[in-house]
């Protein structure tokens, strides 16, 4: 039975720790690894290097800008992509209802890097990033981890662990261990979404 990428099928599949990859035939897998992987906000790990970037302005960050932009750019990948049109045309619709969010770093203009993911109270579940330009995916997530923390978001779940995510300060924890953390995350009354009629820099 083929299932239809639902706005709420994918909402009941996130909030029980499920989420969905294309194969390489573009059929959709659905997925729940163990262990999973995450960031702890507080022990995110920038180098100073890194922070000085942001501060002296290097890349200008936005939030939902170019959610269209961000998710082809991801998807773009000369070994090739779990992100097919199915699955795009599923995430649009989720952004368009202001659940997935895309989190932009420019340089003069262009869109140098960027990364997306869905929101869900006080998760955030990064889906993927890219950059065209050093250090711009990293200034994304910078920004996109300020942002939780500033509005008491709790969980940054990563999905799979990779080395580059692990050199940022990503840990393992037991799927056990993640849903008790997700049910606790989906229930806050916290938004990663600004308040309606606010736009975003």
């Amino acid at each position: 039975m083929v299932l239809e990428l639902t706005p709420d099928l994918l909402l009941t599949a996130y909030a029980t720790g499920i989420f969905p990859m294309a194969d390489e035939e573009g059929d959709i897998c659905w997925l729940a690894p163990d262990p999973r992987a995450i960031f702890e906000l507080d022990d995110f790990k920038a180098s100073r290097s890194l922070r000085t970037v942001c501060r002296r302005g290097v890349f200008e960050v936005t939030v939902n800008r170019a959610f269209a932009e961000v998710v082809a750019a991801c998807a773009d990948r000369e070994d090739g992509t779990w992100i097919s049109r199915e699955i795009v045309e599923a995430y649009t619709k989720l952004h368009e209802l202001g659940f997935a969010h895309s989190v932009e770093a420019w340089r003069e203009g262009r869109l140098a890097g960027g990364l997306y993911g869905v929101s869900l109270g006080g998760a955030f579940f990064g889906e993927s990033m890219f950059h065209r330009a050093t250090d711009a995916s990293k200034v994304a997530l910078i920004h996109l981890v300020d942002r939780m923390k500033s509005r008491n978001m709790v969980l940054l779940d990563t999905q799979f662990m990779t080395p580059h995510l692990a050199s940022l300060g990503a840990v393992e924890i037991s799927r056990t261990e993640y849903e008790r953390r997700l049910e606790r995350a989906i229930h806050c009354a916290v938004s990663f979404a600004d308040p309606p009629g606010w736009e975003s820099p």
